[in-house]
């Protein structure tokens, strides 16, 4: 008696067993079955939303759901980043990170880590250009960092906030050079683009895309760009390094979720995004926008941030932030 209700006991295990199984992996099997949400963790009209809304679109033609964009902003990335992170790991939402992921981190208690994230893939890889007004005094950065020195902490920057990728752009010119900038704070490179163009600061240390369309309309100028070779889409501006100044810097953009997020739903995200990617769409859009473009699979891409967060471990230590 004992002995047949324990095989009972066990063959309903079992079948339990196997329809959660089941279960799960026919849920998985139907991913995506509703919108996904992508987080920018920055304003509206900048790089990193501008990066997520060319690939949005591009994706909804590999899937049968909506992809969403939304804006989730403050603290330098830290809310987005922090919003990101805490998600229901099922591949729903999926947040746009950037470099200040492996920042922020280092200046500031923040409730996230790059390693509560999981990646999918980077897109995206753009370095900081110095630009400003198209009437502006300055033909070269030589001149710029002259005044720079001339008249220390008097001339006004911007692009991100305190501690972001393009505010330690401008302190690695400062370090090389010995000039002296006032860093005004922003939510992103849109907002510090409307200061520049009213004449609220004097230059902004963006990515070459953020300020394509000013720059093409004649409304503002680039002066260099922070690279090792000179920017496809800008090719008569000169690099840092040919002025004779050895700083190269910038951001980069890829897709995470969060880190307990199943191997099956990355699996479908990678495929999905990675069509959209490759598509001549993708690639004309970013193209059209001065927006670099750049791949690394969920393993490089986690090797990646791995280094990128060792590197900006002590760029912050050098400038106490």
């Amino acid at each position: 008696m004992f002995n047949k209700s324990f095989k009972t006991l066990v063959v309903l295990s079992t079948v339990l067993l196997l329809a959660f199984l089941l279960s799960a992996a026919s849920v998985q099997a139907a991913f995506p079955e509703r919108s996904i949400t992508i987080i920018v963790p920055w304003g509206a009209g900048g790089g990193t939303d501008a990066v997520a809304r060319v690939l949005a679109n591009e994706a909804e033609e590999f899937t049968d759901v909506s992809i969403n964009v939304e804006n989730r902003t403050g603290g330098g990335g830290a809310v987005g980043h922090g919003q990101g992170a805490r998600a229901n790991p099922d591949g729903y939402t999926v947040t746009l990170t950037t470099v200040e992921l492996v920042i922020q981190p280092h200046i500031e208690d923040v409730n996230y880590s790059y390693q509560d994230f999981r990646p999918i893939m980077q897109v995206n890889l753009d370095p900081a250009a110095v630009t400003v007004q198209a009437d502006a005094e300055w033909n070269n950065v030589g001149e710029l960092i002259a005044e720079a020195k001339e008249n220390p902490n008097e001339l006004l920057a911007s692009g991100t906030a305190t501690g972001g990728i393009w505010h330690l752009a401008l302190l690695a010119l400062e370090s090389e050079t010995g000039a002296e900038f006032t860093w005004i704070p922003s939510q992103g490179m849109a907002p510090a683009v409307t200061d520049l163009m009213g004449g609220h600061v004097d230059l902004v240390t963006g990515s070459p895309g953020e300020v394509a369309s000013q720059v093409e309309a004649g409304d503002l100028k680039m002066l260099a760009v922070m690279s090792e070779e000179r920017v496809s889409g800008f090719p008569e501006v000169p690099t840092l390094k040919e002025e004779g100044i050895d700083v190269s810097i910038g951001t980069w953009r890829g897709l995470q979720v969060p880190a307990e997020t199943p191997d099956e739903v990355v699996e479908k995200l990678h495929d999905i995004f990675y069509k959209a990617f490759q598509s001549d769409g993708f690639k004309n859009k970013m193209n059209d926008l001065g927006l670099g473009i750049k791949y690394r699979g969920p393993e490089e891409y986690a090797k990646f941030i791995e280094e990128n967060n060792e590197k900006f471990k002590e760029l912050v230590k050098q400038f106490d932030l």
